[in-house]
């Protein structure tokens, strides 16, 4: 062949997919860099297949056309580390082909040196004996090749990289511990050889990476000298311009392993090895649009010796207040604060290594970033259902029909239907004037709420107990046989006891269970069955 065309370039991402998910085992086990988290040719995979799919969705004619379309899809489905730097790889491929119908062997030349560039300066710290110096070793090969013959450039360049990856070991301690090459290299030799092979007809022998069994000490070995310190891989897309020195030094501040890499367009994709997760995406934040966010525990996959899933069930509960998370924890459930970002939402799903998760969220403020972290984590293989729960006190009466022993199925539809039954009702004081469907109520006057609504307002300073009351009496009207209640942290000394003798009065019948809930900003939360 003796120019790259559209169709070569069909032809190429097909077989990478290929060669990828035939190698995907094998570099997978020996993936020790800068984590042994065993997924880069995973990752590899995964993200040359979302390459394939953006190319197969996209009306090319051109090589420049095609490549472009693989480094989209790339750049949009880059997993992990190794993903963000083959989609620049791509991206330098693409924007070397800009314009052009073919691309011969002076534009391949220019093509690796562009992506040798890309991927470079989309890693925060470069490493010696990492894919950077695989990739390094091809460009300059092509460089180099007295040709300009297009067979017998990439066949230089691959046989560079060949060469390049089994010097790995010697340049980089960790993998020379673990008696492999670098697992990101291997992937890019993978590519290249496939490159190699659809224009020439002859594969290049590659040769094979060493892979022993990885012991839990080898394990504890290659982790040490990576990113001991940082537990989870945040990664996300951002739509926008983002100052990008400023976001990556606001990341290096988190953690490692920093990547802010775009595809000319204004898309990027933002890789952080972290232990804060919200302040990772707090800085997206404040640079663009933060989307499809996934979070990975290097803890969950390093454990490759142990399954993923070391229970089958687990209920999350999100919610606030000591006493009231100290009550759920003792009911068995996973508790953990409520918040507005996907991304600590679905660690906390993922934390509790539960095959099927029911998520009681007792906040309906909560329903878009929990359907995005429940998505994410449905993806990857949980089974995560979210029991509509918009108060404590529904999430406690799903909590209390919860058994573990019944079809998760069936377990799920009793607790949606025990938190329904529930009515749930409130007792705060405004915090500003508002209108609401009972009148204006002003800062500092007390207001009795039922399921979400106003239904009861006293000028502040107002009798705390006695709205209470009547609160509860008007939540009774439509029948009940249990009061449950949880005590904010502006509840008055005493406030139980008087909802007590009350119901002992008005409502002999009616029992009441009374917790010290301690939620910010509730005087009194209030369920009724």
């Amino acid at each position: 062949m003796h120019a790259l065309d559209a169709v070569a370039v069909r032809q190429w991402a097909d077989a990478c997919v290929r060669s990828l998910d035939a190698n995907r085992d094998e570099i997978d086990r020996i993936n020790v860099f800068p984590v042994p988290d065993g997924d880069t040719g995973t990752n590899l995979s995964q993200t040359m297949r979302s390459a394939q799919d953006s190319l197969l969705r996209t009306p090319v004619d051109s090589v420049g056309q095609a490549l472009a379309a693989l480094a989209r899809g790339a750049l949009a489905g880059a997993r992990g580390n190794s993903g963000v730097i083959l989609s620049q790889v791509l991206r330098g491929l693409a924007e070397a082909a800009q314009g052009t119908s073919t691309a011969g062997g002076q534009a391949i030349r220019t093509a690796l040196r562009r992506a040798d560039e890309l991927a470079t300066a989309a890693v925060s710290a470069p490493v010696a004996g990492t894919v950077l110096t695989v990739l390094h070793a091809a460009a300059e090969a092509a460089r180099d090749c007295p040709s300009d013959d297009l067979d017998e450039v990439v066949t230089a360049a691959a046989k560079a990289g060949a060469e390049a990856l089994a010097e790995t070991p010697r340049q980089l301690a960790v993998l020379a511990k673990a008696g492999v090459v670098d697992a990101g290299a291997k992937g890019l030799v993978v590519l290249l050889d496939t490159l190699v092979a659809v224009i020439t007809g002859q594969p290049v022998e590659v040769p094979p990476a060493t892979a022993p069994p990885r012991t839990p000490e080898s394990l504890t070995t290659a982790r040490e000298a990576g990113s001991a310190e940082y537990e989870y891989e945040v990664m996300y897309l951002l739509d926008g311009e983002p100052d990008t020195d400023r976001l990556k030094q606001e990341l290096t501040a988190l953690g490692d392993c920093v990547s802010v890499v775009g595809d000319g367009n204004g898309l990027w994709t933002v890789h952080v090895h972290c232990n804060d997760i919200g302040a990772a995406v707090e800085a997206g934040i404040a640079q663009g649009r933060p989307h499809r966010i996934t979070v990975a525990r290097f803890a969950d996959q390093v454990a490759a010796q142990a399954p993923r899933f070391v229970r089958d069930r687990a209920v999350v509960v999100l919610v606030e207040g000591e006493g009231a998370k100290e009550l759920f924890r003792s009911e068995g459930a996973v508790v953990a604060e409520p918040t507005d970002h996907p991304a600590d939402l679905l660690a906390v799903v993922v934390s509790t290594r539960a095959r099927h998760v029911t998520l009681l969220p007792g906040d309906p403020d909560l329903r878009a970033p929990l359907e995005e972290a429940v998505a994410q984590a449905v993806e990857s293989g949980q089974d995560v259902v979210v029991v509509p729960t918009f108060s404590p006190v529904q999430a406690l009466s799903a909590l209390a029909v919860h058994d573990a022993s019944r079809r998760a199925g069936d377990d799920v539809v009793a607790m949606a239907e025990a938190a329904a039954a529930t009515r749930r009702g409130e007792v705060r004081v405004s915090e500003r004037e508002a209108i609401t469907w009972v009148g204006r109520c002003q800062p500092g006057d007390l207001l009795g709420m039922l399921d979400g609504e106003v239904v009861l307002i006293e000028p502040g300073p107002a009798d705390v107990a006695a709205l209470s009351c009547r609160l509860v009496d008007r939540m009774l009207a439509g029948g009940g046989e249990l009061v449950t209640v949880l005590l904010g942290e502006d509840a008055p000394e005493g406030l139980a006891n008087v909802v007590e003798d009350h119901l002992r009065i008005v409502h002999p019948e009616v029992e009441l269970a009374a917790y010290h809930g301690g939620q910010p900003g509730a005087v009194l939360i209030v369920g009724v069955e």
